[in-house]
């Protein structure tokens, strides 16, 4: 009842809870239970539905009858789908889906069609071959040239038939749809200025507005309108002042407007808005683009900008991205024509915020036209001198690089928002700017930097000033700090730290009600617990995690629990299934447009591949995430997929061994291979102070010289970095390297 009383913009029921969901889940919500409820009806009978004209057909309805259409095959229901040729179906072939070309008429049906117009009366035969050569086969044209001529002079009715009242003239008959159309209108003279007035109006219109805008009084309006229906130009539905028309074609109403000088087609359109504004104002709150475009086609523009950009907020607000795009645009496109002055900009600032963030979610947040509105948008906020606007601009256009994984450019534009916040000296400003260029650092793979910015972010939060801010910028900023800082103090060999701020981060997003802080903060303690390689602890945190990612709709943090459940149950013993889990969540993170994060991805599924006995799949995924560090300089786990790369070319060369191969055939050396990813995984871990990724890549490189005989250099080596740390020793890797360091040092010659 909620949903639906929502869509029909009426009040809440009483007795039921106000909704909580995010406008995408709002907009899924009432599609399921739209096609629910018809799927319903076709359980207590059989169900004939039509929808016609799907080529005027919104965005929004497209995406309701492709969910219906997949329930077809279930149910007793037929549909009916009509369209023009050029228009491209949403949907995909279907055996259950017949497509039907309709072709024009032949002559017998031409001459079937005309005597049931006729009501079976005979035209003269001149006549009907004149109907047949000029319709061409096109129904409507069919039906108003036989309406045409019956209604005209040039015959006579009979009992049984027509007789023509004298010679028939060449080109009596129109030899064009509209000319038909013109003529019959020009018939109805003394109704013709209601029809005009109506196709104004829209195909569709209410008796209420047309008796609002029509100088005619209420007995002369209803006459007319029933001359109308008569006349089979419009249909009635209801009875006046509760009845609506629709023109009974559109070529119909084409017809009727373009007959209007143009003046007086824009004087109409400023009466009809200027009329809804003062009297129809639930019409101009639930529909502000029926006002824009009368506004627009009145050429009054200024007029029209601003309903035009509620229309694109409101279909914003509601998720209907792809009409907010078109709505926007269309304030975007009239502003372009209007002086260039500081209000202007101000008016195309607003547009093209509210522009870049419907492109996003309709696009991908990486997408060029989310950039290009970000872009124009900087550039008037300097115009204007806009600094806090600025702020929210750069905020953005940082997000989009780094998605795509360009972190250099992102850098530079949060070097921005720094100076900014420091010039405004607003706290929350610092809080957003600091995580935000923490997290950047992080990424590349600069830990202690990334520690220095996040914790300067936290020392000036303060949670009851700045959560709001998370409404604002997508995520809490203080929870966000707290979340990257636990991945860096891993990273740094501190995993009971970085334990320790994930769940103060969990704490602080359960203190309000945002959804996406919640499950992206969910998202880093399953990410934490990965890194410490408790499996269980990740399974049980993953699937606590995709339940409400799934119920609220967020596909990218879906995607990374997918994987991340699958990695917890290859942990397990459980196999190839969970690693066939883990590609279908890969491929669903690449299918969000996401970039940022996809070595991680790759790493766990080579990882997988390698327990699985998948090695040449999970070294291509290695070269792949090696691919994806060089393109996009995402080196957080650099070290660890070199440290992989290695052991799975052992694992490889231990398959081949069991093959017998060419001795006259050289192959590399696949120790010498090994040793060379691990010596590489420990440089870049020393560089970054990585300690953790350094441990890992040791214990590797010290595995393979026990093999070889170096136990007192892998003794050594190990040892170093073992006592290096300060906590953590309950996890999975501190505990393999003291059992390692013991068995080094029982060998040690």
């Amino acid at each position: 009842m909620p949903l639906f009383a929502t869509l029909l913009s009426l009040p809440r029921p009483e007795g039921h809870p106000p909704l909580t969901l995010s406008p995408q889940q709002q907009k899924q919500k009432t599609q399921a239970a739209l096609v629910a409820w018809i799927m319903e009806e076709a359980e207590k009978a059989a169900v004939y539905c039509a929808w016609e004209d799907l080529h005027w057909a919104d965005p929004s309805t497209l995406e309701l009858l492709t969910l219906f259409l997949e329930q077809i095959p279930t149910t007793r229901l037929f549909a009916m789908l009509t369209f023009r040729p050029d228009f491209t179906p949403p949907w995909s072939a279907r055996s259950y889906l017949t497509p039907l070309t309709l072709s024009r008429l032949g002559q017998p049906h031409v001459e079937a069609m005309v005597a049931k117009v006729t009501n079976g009366k005979a035209l003269p035969v001149e006549v009907l071959h004149q109907i047949v050569r000029k319709t061409d086969g096109v129904p409507l044209f069919v039906e108003e040239l036989t309406k045409m001529v019956m209604e005209s002079s040039l015959l006579r009715e009979r009992e049984h038939h027509y007789e023509l009242t004298g010679p028939l003239p060449p080109l009596a008959i129109p030899s064009t749809l509209q000319d038909s159309l013109m003529a019959r209108l020009d018939r109805l003279a003394p109704v013709r200025e209601i029809a005009q007035m109506g196709a104004v109006l829209g195909r569709e219109f209410s008796y209420d507005l047309i008796h609002a805008v029509s100088p005619l009084d209420e007995g002369t309006l209803q006459n007319g309108l029933r001359q109308l229906v008569e006349a089979e130009l419009i249909y009635q539905r209801g009875l006046p002042p509760q009845a609506t028309y629709l023109f009974k074609h559109a070529l119909i109403q084409d017809t009727a407007y373009q007959s209007l000088l143009k003046s007086r087609r824009q004087q109409l359109h400023q009466q009809i808005a200027q009329v809804l504004a003062e009297r129809f104002s639930g019409t101009v709150e639930t529909q502000p683009e029926l006002l824009a475009h009368h506004y627009t086609e009145a050429g009054l523009k200024e007029q029209a900008i601003p309903y035009w950009q509620k229309a694109g907020q409101r279909a914003s607000q509601r998720s209907a991205n792809v009409e907010a795009v078109s709505h926007l645009t269309k304030a975007l496109d009239i502003l372009k024509t209007l002086p260039d002055t500081p209000e202007r900009d101000q008016q195309e600032l607003a547009l093209q915020i509210v522009l870049g963030r419907s492109q996003m979610a309709t696009k991908g947040f990486a997408a060029p036209e989310r950039e290009r509105a970000a872009i124009r948008a900087q550039e008037l906020c300097r115009r204007l001198g806009d600094t806090r606007q600025l702020f929210s601009i750069l905020h953005g256009l940082a997000g989009v690089h780094i998605v795509r994984g360009e972190f250099r450019t992102a850098q530079e534009l949060i070097g921005q928002m720094l100076r900014i916040a420091e010039g405004e000296q607003d706290t929350g400003l610092l809080v957003i700017a600091h995580h935000f260029l923490g997290q950047t650092l992080y990424f590349q793979g600069e830990f202690v930097s990334a520690r220095t910015q996040l914790e300067q972010g936290l020392a000036v939060y303060d949670f009851p000033q700045h959560h709001p801010l998370a409404f604002l910028y997508g995520v809490d900023p203080g929870g966000h700090c707290l979340l990257f800082a636990a991945y860096a103090l891993w990273s740094l060999g501190y995993p009971d730290q970085a334990l320790r701020s994930i769940h103060k981060a969990l704490t602080l997003a359960r203190q309000f009600s945002h959804p996406f802080t919640l499950a992206f903060i969910m998202n880093g303690v399953v990410a934490v617990h990965q890194m410490r390689r408790e499996s269980r602890a990740t399974q049980e945190w993953a699937e606590k995690t995709l339940a409400l990612c799934d119920e609220q709709g967020f596909a990218l943090l879906v995607a990374l629990e997918k994987v991340m459940q699958g990695w917890a149950l290859v942990e397990q013993g459980h196999g190839e299934a969970s690693t066939t889990q883990i590609r279908q969540g890969v491929t669903a993170h690449q299918a969000t447009g996401a970039v940022m994060g996809r070595t991680y991805l790759l790493l766990l599924l080579a990882e997988a591949c390698g327990k699985t006995g998948q090695v040449e799949e999970g070294l291509h995924a290695l070269a792949e995430a090696l691919d994806f560090v060089e393109k996009t300089k995402e080196r957080r786990w650099e070290a660890d997929i070199y440290r992989l790369k290695g052991i799975l070319t052992l694992q490889q060369a231990s398959q081949r061994s069991k093959v017998e191969t060419d001795p006259q055939s050289p192959t590399p050396d696949p120790q010498t291979e090994a040793e060379a990813c691990f010596h590489k995984a420990i440089e870049i871990a020393r560089r970054q102070q990585a300690k953790s990724l350094e441990l890992r890549a040791v214990m590797s490189l010290a595995r393979l010289w026990q093999q070889q005989g170096k136990r007192h250099e892998a003794y050594q080596m190990l040892s170093a970095i073992y006592h290096w740390f300060t906590e953590g020793f309950d996890t999975k890797d501190l505990q393999e390297a003291q059992v390692l360091i013991e068995a080094l040092a029982s060998n040690r010659e």
